[in-house]
């Protein structure tokens, strides 16, 4: 359902944004651990439909938090809070991981796009958007929940 220029809910067109918000335990994808914004602007730029991000994210956060230790031993930390720890990693990292996960290529291009989308959400809130930027030129981006 979206909000019209008055106000109404107008039945029969529902925004992305309504389709990630969370309603419980009811199983829909969620999209990871990674920030709605973040995951709107990567299905945005995406080659796979948006509906399918949410569940692709979903399969590579469950793949990523079985290995939550890994990651933090082999891996920069570059910002922590109580739900999410978030890691540069090696270019390339998706591209593995993805064969892993048995992704097509398209799918890892969205599922990474998404990763480094939460990585620039995270640099504007906490002022650091250059310096994170400029990391995303040479590195990767992994989002590890907590």
């Amino acid at each position: 359902m979206t909000v019209g220029a008055d106000g109404e809910r107008q039945p029969g067109r529902e925004r992305l944004s309504e389709r990630l918000a969370p309603d419980g335990d009811d199983g829909a994808p969620r999209g990871g651990a990674l920030d709605g914004t973040a995951i709107m602007l990567a299905a945005a730029k995406a080659s796979v439909p948006a509906s399918n991000l949410p569940l692709l994210l979903d399969r590579a956060q469950a793949y990523l938090d079985g290995r939550a230790g890994e990651y933090a031993q082999e891996f920069e930390c570059v910002h922590e809070d109580d739900e999410t720890a978030v890691y540069l990693v090696p270019l390339g990292h998706w591209d593995t991981k993805g064969l892993d996960l048995d992704f097509s290529h398209r799918e890892v291009d969205a599922v990474r796009r998404a990763h480094a989308e939460h990585l620039r959400r995270v640099g504007a809130d906490a002022d650091r958007r250059d310096e994170f930027e400029t990391a995303l030129e040479i590195r990767e981006v992994a989002v590890v929940s907590r």
